[in-house]
């Protein structure tokens, strides 16, 4: 995942014209009675004849001419204040009718300033204000009116995801994470927009540890190769992050699909070889040559002489290994029973492989118990025991990438099959 780059967002239209004139309604006979909770104002009829032809001008879409009978309404000397916020109620349907959005949110402020509005139809007013200020790209007043739509109104999961989406496009990240932080923390799944904004406010913040998070949750319900890519990526550019595993780094990426190209098969057949798995060589291998990866170019030759060789050594060890894991057994340390298990388990001899590797561990001695945990763990997987896997993964440790390999392992493992 380019975390520079911002998340893919299917914003709908947040603001269609007919669920305007839903939320607001259309019809204003009750609002020349009375627009307040107190008793109502008289309207006078040379000020309503105009505004009751508005209405019917907006009803036919005739926004023109509904503005011309505001107009003529509000040039009524010694208009009252209940008129006035009519008059200001009524543009304001015809204005953003009109497309006139600065003039439909000017109208709508000045009628909720007015505190005259019963408080349902104010509260939908707020509401729409948050929108329109949306819609006309003016982030941070759209963040501030959906805030107050929420503080006023209460929970309002369209409020709140257009405050975040408002906060988000207008560079407040902080304020962003934290809102997306406490949904995604509640959701199962999370939604997937929500993960992408929430990784890349954590990228903008240069919160590592928070983009980690929302990644992991990316691969865990989203996963796709360049989040795979990524993530590894990342582990292994993190200081302290030690060489001896970049096996493993390429065993992880060719179990999330992610190894391709020349240089990846050629440089992990190489290193199976290196470690006494000819099993996992040939199978890199084979890959290779079948993806088009190997065989090919000015290497051709050298990458067709590993494959014989690696061919060769898997027979080879069908007849070497009985005797070096006995060997393996009479060692003081477990090193070669990990190592020979590993090897039976690479062979697909997981009966056999696998016990040879809990033995090992238990038996202790370990250069790196860590990276022997890790194997277990993903030799698990591949016998097909994913709970032990799972629990082998979490186990887990290590300061130099191993536990960050495992926790990538986890997620991978995690994740539902078929």
């Amino acid at each position: 995942m380019n975390s520079n780059r911002n998340p893919r967002l299917r914003l709908r239209a947040i603001f269609a014209r007919a669920a305007f004139f839903t939320i607001l309604g259309a019809g204003f006979g009750p609002s020349f009675a009375q627009t307040t909770p107190a008793p109502p104002e008289a309207i006078r009829d040379e000020v309503a004849t105009p505004l009751r032809a508005a209405e019917a001008f907006i009803k036919e879409k005739k926004y023109d001419e509904a503005m011309t009978r505001i107009r003529a309404a509000e040039a009524i000397p010694g208009r009252t204040a209940n008129e006035n916020i009519i008059i200001e109620r009524t543009r304001a349907i015809a204005a953003f009718g009109a497309g006139d959005i600065p003039t439909a949110i000017h109208s709508f402020e000045v009628v909720i300033d007015s505190g005259r509005m019963p408080l349902p139809e104010q509260a939908k007013m707020v509401k729409v204000v948050a929108q329109l200020y949306f819609q006309s790209k003016d982030f941070p007043k759209a963040a501030t009116w959906a805030a107050r739509s929420i503080k006023e109104s209460g929970a309002d999961s369209e409020m709140q995801m257009l405050m975040i989406q408002a906060q988000y496009f207008s560079g407040d990240c902080a304020n962003a994470s934290r809102e997306l932080r406490t949904l995604v923390d509640a959701a199962a799944p999370p939604n997937r927009e929500w993960l992408a904004m929430l990784a890349s406010c954590y990228s903008k913040l240069k919160d590592d540890p928070g983009y980690v998070y929302a990644l992991d949750k990316l691969l865990a319900y989203y996963p796709t190769k360049d989040y795979w890519l990524d993530a590894i990526q990342r582990v292994e550019n993190k200081p302290g992050f030690s060489d001896r595993l970049l096996l493993d780094v390429l065993r992880l990426r060719r179990a999330t699909g992610t190894l391709s190209g020349t240089p990846a098969y050629a440089v992990m057949t190489q290193l199976a070889m290196k470690a006494a798995l000819p099993g996992e060589a040939k199978k890199v291998s084979d890959e290779g040559f079948a993806s088009g990866a190997l065989g090919t170019g000015a290497d051709a030759e050298a990458q067709k002489r590993l494959r014989d060789a690696a061919a060769k050594q898997v027979v080879d060890d069908e007849k070497q290994l009985p005797q070096s894991a006995k060997a393996a057994g009479a060692a003081k340390d477990g090193v070669a029973l990990v190592n020979v298990g590993f090897a039976y388990v690479n062979a697909g001899q997981f009966d056999v492989g696998l016990p040879l590797m809990e033995q090992g561990i238990a038996k202790g001695g370990l250069r790196e118990p860590e990276d022997a945990k890790l194997h277990l763990g993903i030799a698990y997987l591949a016998a097909g025991q994913k709970p032990k896997a799972i629990q082998t993964f979490k186990e887990v440790g290590g300061t130099d990438g191993t536990a960050d390999l495992a926790r990538l392992w986890l997620i991978h493992a995690q994740r539902p099959t078929g």
